[in-house]
């Protein structure tokens, strides 16, 4: 069982298809047409009644195609018989309507007009859509209905009221889309259709080939001489496409031919394409066909014929420039696919041409830094970030150098990456230099703080032989162990060498580095105020050559160097910046900067410029040396900083 509501729903969604079924034939509102009139007359005539009506059932009225007997073109559903018609199979009779409780009230019935007998008959789309009736009517009842012949007459009649339907709307569909065309045609004035006449020599053509060759569309389409229209193909085009048209006239055959036309100074490109047709006897007589206006299409030929001329010209010089280049040059797909090395890299790997295209070239590393590689390069892959690292690659000779891999993405407007471009760059030899500058930084070092050592030891050993000596000998001792200490942090290191600050803060770390700088009763001579904050590893050396050397030259030329002098370092926040201040008081006039910088205070300047990335400024006050130091606040703890960033960003996403 189905609820109301579903046959409702039903009900509607069937009397859409139906009203869209009747509507696609066009017929509606239209004018009276012999062939439906003479349909509804016989219908008439056969049946013997006084009225016969092609009825079509819209969706609030009863329309009439054709009509005998009624005078008028629709009326109400409301007094319709055709409506309950609708609701049959395929026909419907009522002998006497005054007998029919569905017609006993209806105003035809009751009123002037006066009906009593009905007969009709579906008419029904060929999807099986009713859309009305072939029907016939009587004002006398008939209780023997219709005969058997009038019956089946009336039947046969309705289909072919569908038929004429269906080749109206046959027509109307071939009308409308031919009408489409021409729109289409006519706005492009792309396609124009010639047939020539081959025995009367005259070619008929519509306007737009008319206008292609320049020749007036009335005249062509009347018919000119062929010599009208090959008069405009170009000049160097003209004889080629006249043997063209005689070939295939000769043999009967497909024509086919892009050529240009020079019409009032103006050169177009057409694409022709006809057939030629005999009369039956071997001759051919007609020669009809298509051309295309493809002016368009041989520019965009052309352009891109001049776009890849370009590219190949682009390839040329970069290749040239990459080869000539001292480094090894590399390019990849997005996704990481290596698809082209300059010679740079064949004449240092001595790998033949393409071995090493795709991911040939991880096997060129050495295999302690094959999984390091690979590992970088595909989370640069996966972010976009620059690829940088340095790695061990093979020479042609079987030896692996050191060499710095670098890599940058090529984005398009989308922010989408379409190549990898990078280079490998041979450090061997810098490595090497480096290693030897670093080797002898480390045994200067060594050796200084080996002096550090030897003097405290004599120093002990004298304290040893001159007990009275023994305060003083302390003192100097725990001087000497603070400068060490202070050392530690300003000489070179290496990696397994570097002294870790760990949990210390600025002023713990700063009042370690200034121990060395007491007074007899052991109070600070350098104090140390304002804010504090932690900072990490990476700060430690830059701070500690900067103040090392700043209480070096207080010690030897400024307020350390009396006994009254001291020296105040504040240190504080200011929003994103972190700054220090350094005033010396106490110690002997000041006449102006040195006349000359020495070694120290240039590192120190480049301590806190390159490698904390902030400003030192001195001011030579007469009363003592003020230097005011401001920082990024970042820069102190850069480390602690990055891991925060980190974790935000893990977060967002």
């Amino acid at each position: 069982m189905t609820s109301d509501g579903e046959s409702s729903a039903g009900r509607a969604a069937t009397e859409t298809e139906r009203l869209r079924a009747l509507r696609a034939y066009g017929v509606l509102d239209t004018e009276r047409e012999p062939a439906f009139d003479e349909i509804a007359e016989l219908a008439g005539r056969i049946c013997e009644a006084p009225i016969a009506v092609i009825n079509l059932i819209d969706a609030d009225r009863q329309w009439f195609k054709a009509e005998v007997g009624l005078g008028v073109c629709e009326t109400p559903l409301e007094t319709s018989f055709c409506r309950h018609a609708l609701l049959e199979q395929d026909r419907m009779v009522v002998p006497d309507a005054t007998q029919d409780a569905r017609f006993a009230c209806n105003s035809l019935v009751t009123g002037e007009a006066g009906l009593r007998f009905y007969a009709g008959v579906l008419l029904k789309s060929p999807e099986g859509h009713p859309i009305g009736t072939l029907c016939i009517l009587d004002v006398v009842p008939r209780p023997g209905g219709l005969t058997d012949l009038q019956m089946q007459t009336l039947e046969v009649l309705a289909r072919q009221v569908m038929s004429q339907l269906e080749l109206r709307r046959a027509l109307r569909e071939r009308t409308q889309t031919q009408e489409r065309l021409d729109l289409a045609l006519d706005a492009s004035e792309m396609v124009g259709a010639w047939d020539l006449d081959l025995v009367e020599d005259r070619v008929t053509a519509d306007a737009r080939f008319a206008r292609m060759f320049g020749v007036d569309p009335e005249r062509a389409a009347a018919g000119v001489p062929l010599g009208e229209f090959v008069g405009s193909i170009h000049p160097d085009d003209r004889e080629r496409v006249s043997h063209e048209i005689s070939a295939a006239v000769d043999a009967m055959a497909a024509f086919e031919s892009e050529y240009r036309l020079l019409v009032d100074g103006r050169e177009t490109w057409v694409l022709a394409r006809g057939q030629a047709y005999g009369d039956g006897t071997g001759a051919a007589t007609r020669f009809p066909g298509v051309a295309v206006d493809i002016t368009r299409r041989k520019t965009v030929e052309a352009e891109l014929a001049a776009t890849v001329e370009a590219l190949a010209d682009s390839e040329a010089k970069f290749r040239a420039i990459a080869d000539s280049m001292p480094q090894m040059v590399w390019s990849t797909l997005p996704d990481g696919f290596h698809d082209y090395y300059n010679a740079r890299w064949y004449e240092f790997t001595g790998v033949p041409d393409g071995s090493t295209d795709g991911e040939g070239w991880n096997g060129m590393f050495h295999p302690d830094d094959q999984d390091r590689a690979w590992a970088r390069w595909n989370h640069s892959l996966e972010t976009g970030e620059p690829y940088d690292i340095e790695y061990r690659l093979r020479r042609r000779d079987g030896m692996y150098r050191w060499t710095l891999g670098r890599a940058m993405p090529i984005r398009n407007e989308a922010g989408e990456i379409t190549r990898w471009f990078g280079t490998c760059t041979d450090i061997d030899d810098l490595k090497r230099i480096e290693q030897a500058k670093e080797l002898l930084s480390q045994e200067l070092s060594h050796r200084i703080k080996n002096i550090f050592a030897v003097v405290s030891a004599l120093v002990a050993l004298s304290a040893r032989q001159h007990p009275e000596a023994r305060a003083f000998a302390l003192g100097l001792r725990t001087r000497i162990g603070a400068l060490a200490r202070a050392h530690e942090f300003v000489r070179p290191h290496t990696e397994t060498s570097r002294p870790t600050v760990g949990s210390m803060t600025l002023h713990a770390f700063l009042r370690a580095l200034f121990a060395a700088y007491l007074d007899d009763a052991g109070a600070p001579r350098i104090v140390v105020s304002g804010e504090d904050t932690v900072f990490d590893d990476q700060a430690a050396t830059s701070v500690a050559l900067l103040f090392h050397e700043l209480a070096t030259n207080a010690a030897k030329y400024g307020a350390l160097s009396q006994d009254e002098g001291r020296v105040s370092l504040e240190t504080a926040f200011d929003e994103d910046r972190f700054h220090f201040h350094w005033v010396e008081i106490g110690g002997p006039r000041v006449d102006g900067p040195p006349e000359r910088r020495g070694f120290g205070s240039s590192l120190a300047e480049l301590s806190v410029q390159g490698q904390l990335g902030g400003r030192l400024s001195h001011d030579w006050n007469p009363q003592g040396l003020k230097v005011f130091v401001d920082l990024p606040a970042t820069a102190l703890s850069r480390r602690r900083h990055a891991l925060k960033a980190g974790e935000a960003a893990g977060s967002a996403a």
